[in-house]
């Protein structure tokens, strides 16, 4: 964070998922890579980006839910601040979309990161389950979700029928 804030020459919003979520919430020690969306995006940071991957020995991922799953509007908002560092504020992107496209995934490391999510009151089942009735209807917009699939996916890992046939 430090690194990409002393190269932002403008104020620029990063938001992180995945596994950098979980190591700095403390339930993974190490991942593999850092995936993040920059508000706006900077062609500063995207040509620091390279330098900074080989200087710091570590996977870079320009990636979010938003490449994924429909996330309703105003997921900026629901981020959760982490720190500022230079003209950088960096957040955790909304937790719900990060949960909802790890179950759609559907890998085991992602499932074992939803139940963290839950057991450490980060994300509700029941929240879960309405973010997901508000997407749902805007699945046919990623052709590669099985919308019948992602939907028994998300009741067994939220506990729950959402009441939809």
């Amino acid at each position: 964070m430090r690194a990409l804030g002393e190269e932002a020459g403008e104020p620029v919003r990063i938001f992180f998922t995945g596994g950098a979520t979980a190591v700095l919430h403390g339930w993974r020690k190490s991942t593999i890579d850092i995936d993040l969306k920059m508000v706006p995006e900077l062609d500063r940071l995207y040509r620091a980006i390279p330098a900074l991957k080989d200087r710091l020995q570590i996977n870079v991922e320009l990636a979010s839910p938003l490449d994924f799953i429909p996330v309703p509007e105003g997921w900026e908002e629901r981020g959760r601040f982490i720190a500022r560092h230079g003209k950088a504020d960096f957040f955790h992107f909304d937790l719900y979309a990060q949960a909802l496209a790890k179950v759609e995934r559907g890998h085991c490391l992602d499932l074992t990161d939803v139940e963290e999510m839950i057991r450490r009151g980060l994300i509700d089942r029941e929240e879960a389950l309405r973010y997901f009735a508000r997407i749902e209807p805007h699945l046919y917009r990623y052709p590669a979700i099985n919308p019948a699939a992602f939907r028994r996916a998300v009741e067994e890992a939220f506990g729950r029928h959402t009441g939809r046939p």
